[in-house]
């Protein structure tokens, strides 16, 4: 298939939970009454310095390590691109001192979530359910709301401090319970009736200001403030044809005055129509294809539209097609639709890229590395091209240019989880065995598996035909790893 493949991880248990942290944390997360449902965390840097901007990086890099472990996160570096790219033009205008991190879960459910450090979800179904940019951004802006306003974060004022990463088990623990109520309710069983009220009137409150706040990002980003009550809307609506009700209505709760307060003031800015970028449209075709469980399905469906002409974009409904194609083995016919969409839009990084991923699943390297080369050319920077433009070379026998190519990537922008893959394959062909070890382990340790991080350290450390210098990084690295695990079993 053209796109790469989303990792599910096995799902593991949170522990070492801090008692008084738990019950602060969940009673922040609590509805009301005796169907509440969990609360995302949305948790920014104390007003009262519990949290140092350090330390709360720190908390928000192990909470995304633990969601790596238990969720399925969208690992496509066009996905991620967009959702960045979304992020950083509303953030260009918000007051924080820290960035956002914006990522994808693989999930049908319409929600989305803030967790500590400015790291921010948003659930593929949210992507696919609205039918605007400005409806997906004004999601985006209300959970930044909530980062740049510090809510909930002064909870930490009174939280035993003795683990920042059992705290992130912790908050990854409630972040899962979302995912299943059951788990949920547990996860908040020592919390008192009074506590659940106390935080359900403070999140009232909170979700307000986050409304306010994440409106006027929007209308400084040029998106259209009035996305955000027309969304509200079409979610409580939705109540009345489903069984289930979109699950932003049970972690956001929506109500009508919510509704009627949001419309009036989106009413008090200009009226802007914003139209939907192609980025957008391509995103949710891509997503379309890759979170599908019948690729057969997408087919037809992108397949129905060309045919009926019922789309918005008929570039992004080709490039749909032709993902789908190549998903089901179609590759021939899908690189004749990718190779008409890069002729007719020779500036658009996303069809050259998914050409060379479709070549090389073909079978067809030499001209996957052509492809990859002349992309790389045109965008040196793009981690989409770059990664399938190592793949190629891997492919090809070029293992040593291809860790030039990581290597001269990673100066400038660091590496990934993705990228310390694929450069530890590189190393293996290379015969560099300790050094693929020393990537593998920071592959598994970016994606929440640091049980397989150490095996993979140990492993490197012991290798007595490797340079001296690797060896001793592995060890170096071994016991810094043990040790957090050691802090975040602690009770």
């Amino acid at each position: 298939m053209p796109v790469p493949s989303i990792r599910q991880s096995p799902s593991s248990c949170a522990r070492g939970a801090l008692a008084r942290a738990a019950i602060l944390v969940s009673a922040c997360l609590l509805g009301g009454g005796a169907a509440a449902q969990v609360r995302l965390p949305d948790i920014g840097d104390a007003s009262g310095g519990a949290l140092s901007l350090a330390d709360e990086r720190r908390l928000g890099e192990a909470f995304m390590r633990e969601v790596r472990a238990q969720l399925t996160v969208v690992d496509d570096p066009e996905v991620e691109s967009y959702a960045q790219g979304l992020g950083s033009r509303l953030s260009a205008t918000a007051e924080t001192t820290g960035g956002f991190t914006v990522f994808v879960v693989a999930s049908d459910a319409i929600n989305a979530f803030a967790g500590p450090g400015g790291f921010i979800g948003m659930h593929s179904g949210l992507i696919l359910g609205t039918e605007s940019e400005s409806e997906l951004a004004s999601v985006l802006a209300h959970e930044m709301a909530h980062v740049t306003q510090r809510h909930i974060a002064r909870a930490f004022e009174m939280a035993d401090r003795t683990s920042l990463s059992a705290l992130a088990g912790l908050l990854a623990a409630l972040v899962i319970g979302t995912q299943n109520s059951q788990a949920g309710q547990a996860a908040v069983a020592a919390v008192s009736g009074v506590q659940a009220q106390r935080a359900l009137d403070f999140s009232r409150a909170n979700e307000q200001e986050a409304d306010r706040v994440g409106m006027q990002l929007l209308a400084e980003a040029g998106f259209d403030p009035r996305s955000m009550p027309t969304f509200f809307e079409r979610l409580q609506n939705a109540v009345r044809y489903y069984r289930r009700p979109p699950e932003y209505l049970s972690t956001h709760p929506v109500t009508t005055s919510r509704i009627a307060d949001s419309r009036s003031r989106a009413e008090q800015f200009p009226y802007r129509q914003h139209a939907d970028s192609l980025g957008y449209a391509l995103v949710k075709a891509r997503l379309r294809v890759l979170t599908t469980r019948d690729p057969k399905e997408a087919l037809a469906w992108f397949e129905d539209a060309l045919q009926s002409e019922r789309y918005r974009s008929l570039e992004a409904t080709a490039y749909g097609w032709a993902l789908a194609l190549a998903r089901l083995g179609r590759h021939t016919q899908a690189v004749e639709v990718l190779e008409k969409l890069v002729d007719d839009h020779p500036d658009r990084v996303q069809f050259r890229a998914a050409l060379g991923d479709t070549l090389l699943r073909a079978g067809q390297d030499a001209r996957a590395v052509t492809v990859y080369r002349e992309a790389q050319s045109l965008f040196p920077d793009d981690a989409t091209v770059i990664r399938g433009y190592g793949r190629a070379l891997i492919a090809s026998g070029e293992s040593p240019a291809a860790l030039r190519l990581i290597d001269d990537h990673a100066r400038l922008h660091g590496m990934d989880a993705a990228l310390h893959k694929l450069a530890a394959e590189a190393y293996q062909r290379t015969g560099q065995t300790a050094r693929g070890q020393l990537a593998l382990a920071e592959h598994y340790y970016q994606t929440g598996q640091a049980e397989l991080a150490i095996h993979q350290l140990r492993m490197a450390s012991r290798d007595r035909d490797a340079d001296y210098f690797v060896t001793a990084q592995a060890t170096a690295r071994l016991r810094e790893l043990e040790q957090e695990q050691e802090e975040r079993t602690r009770r």
